[in-house]
């Protein structure tokens, strides 16, 4: 069994940035720059874009954070985004979900200019996704294929299955697992709460992708030996053993998967680190667009 270790190939890839962005300086040229917005005091959120943002800082990104109250309304919210749209210095866009109840997501996503949406939830970069264009992939799946890549894990020709069907992981997902690439070129059963024999399902499967949220779903049982298991939930479940009061728990049960996986994802440490690290090339990407 084999960790793939998000940590390690998550600083080669800020690594490399860092390297790319100290040329662009030497250049004279524009570095990438990324604008955050954060409705509201959710922890959670906080957590993810106070690290986007050290993220931006240690690889030399310009970085801009913009707070708003919880009780903006959705006008005034598409009005900053429209406001970054147009800044010409400004390269990636991304807004910090979940948005408070009152705000629609998705006039959110479509307002923000597809050239600058490096989280790649535009319907514009998601139907270039399908069709296997270059655009913006979202930055969990995205870190997901780069970490696949970088351990040079076998996917062509493999059954893969993916549990849990968001916008945000699931579906993408299946899409590039399924698409004609390297890591890619998978056969792929997207699985949700309404599938039937999800058991049996998952033990035919080569490839798990478990990103459904409830922690410690999948078990032994569900896994065939020698599978892969990539894990990409994150829980926060009370602990009272833990100085904090809580534990992390991923969707996978690692300790009993871990023994029959050839590859595993721990959490934390897995795909958490990757997300970040594609959203940064993703903002580079974006910069050099224009450079």
């Amino acid at each position: 069994m084999q960790i793939l270790d998000g940590n390690l190939v998550s600083q080669a890839t800020k690594d490399e940035l860092k390297i790319k962005v100290a040329q662009l300086v030497m250049e004279g040229k524009k570095v990438p720059h990324l604008a955050a917005i954060l409705v509201g005091t959710n922890g959670a959120s906080e957590t993810y874009v106070g690290s986007k943002v050290r993220t931006c800082e240690e690889i030399g990104f310009k970085s801009t954070l913009i707070r708003l109250e919880e009780t903006i309304s959705e006008y005034k919210l598409l009005t900053a985004i429209e406001e970054l749209n147009t800044d010409p210095d400004v390269d990636g866009i991304l807004v910090q979900l979940p948005l408070p109840k009152h705000i629609s997501d998705e006039r959110v996503i479509n307002t923000i200019d597809p050239t600058k949406d490096v989280d790649g939830f535009h319907p514009v970069s998601v139907g270039k996704m399908v069709q296997s264009l270059p655009t913006f992939v979202p930055a969990t799946p995205h870190g997901i294929m780069l970490m696949l890549e970088h351990y040079k894990v076998e996917t062509k020709g493999k059954h893969a299955v993916v549990i849990g069907r968001s916008n945000i992981v699931g579906r993408p997902m299946s899409i590039l697992l399924s698409a004609n690439s390297n890591p890619g070129n998978c056969t792929v059963t997207l699985c949700h709460s309404q599938t039937k024999n999800l058991k049996e399902i998952c033990r035919g499967a080569d490839i798990i992708v478990a990103a459904l949220g409830r922690p410690e779903f999948v078990t032994a049982d569900m896994v065939k030996e020698g599978a892969i298991v990539i894990d990409v939930g994150i829980t926060r479940v009370d602990d009272p053993s833990k100085k904090r009061g809580y534990s992390l728990k991923g969707d996978v049960k690692f300790d009993e998967v871990s023994v029959r996986s050839s590859f595993i994802t721990p959490v934390p440490g897995g795909v958490g680190p990757m997300t970040i690290a594609a959203l940064m090339m993703n903002t580079y990407k974006a910069c050099m667009a224009k450079n």
